[in-house]
């Protein structure tokens, strides 16, 4: 008669441990501490990098602003840097410390002819397009309270479509004569700037789309009308602060 095998007995051996050693040291401790010095040693490699560049990114932003401006405002020889206060009012932009930080406050450049004379305002703005945010420069002109030229700062929208903004010549007649006029009490712009469909445009304060950009093209006008409202109520009632540049 067979009878069932029997379970296989496993030996435990142990392992002799001299009297007052320590346990062996558990290898993630080890691990961890390698971890740790890496991120510490990348951390500062990153630091330093940035610290490093900043200084000449800073220039290099500085420097594309100061082209777009002049873009923008043709006759501009030279330009300076002012701010539109939250309570309203003006005053120069002395350094990033200063009221250009407060918020609500609305950064602008004022452009100035080989005279001294004011030739023009320039200003930022910025909208959702169909990729990114699209950022651009426009100039603004007291005299005929138009928008009078546009540049683009920044965008990632599709190369031969979105980017037709900044070449296609029928789109940019828009901005020769952009009407950003304000109400009668100087509140707010007396109408909104907005694009509209391709070859739908009626009034002066509209932007004529570029077919197949439509949403690159709205993003423009939506950025220059926020912009609009936000400094214009401020900056024409102090226009006469801009003077001439000594």
């Amino acid at each position: 008669m067979n009878t069932p095998d029997k379970p296989t007995e496993h030996k435990v051996i142990p392992i002799a441990v001299a009297p007052g050693a320590a346990p062996p040291a558990s290898p993630t401790v080890g691990m961890i501490r390698t971890l740790g010095l890496v991120s510490a040693i990348c951390g500062l490699i990153i630091v330093g990098a940035y610290q490093g560049t900043y200084d000449a990114v800073a220039a290099n932003k500085r420097i594309a602003t100061e082209r777009a401006v002049f873009k923008v405002i043709p006759a501009a020889k030279s330009i300076a840097e002012y701010v539109a206060l939250p309570g309203g009012g003006i005053e120069p932009r002395v350094g990033a410390g200063d009221t250009a930080s407060a918020p609500g406050a609305v950064k602008f450049f004022a452009a100035y002819d080989a005279d001294g004379k004011l030739a023009g305002i320039a200003a930022e703005g910025g909208a959702k397009g169909y990729a990114d945010t699209v950022r651009i420069m426009f100039g603004y002109s007291p005299d005929c309270q138009c928008v009078v030229g546009i540049g683009v700062v920044a965008m990632r929208e599709t190369p031969g479509i979105g980017d037709k903004i900044i070449t296609d010549k029928d789109f940019l007649a828009n901005f020769t004569a952009l009407d950003v006029k304000l109400k009668g009490d100087l509140s707010a712009l007396a109408n909104e700037v907005r694009a509209v469909k391709h070859g739908a445009k009626t009034s002066a304060w509209q932007i004529d789309a570029i077919a197949g950009a439509t949403i690159t093209s709205r993003a423009v006008g939506k950025a220059i009308n926020d912009s609009a409202q936000a400094l214009l109520p401020r900056l024409v009632p102090n226009i006469d602060k801009l003077g001439s540049k000594s």
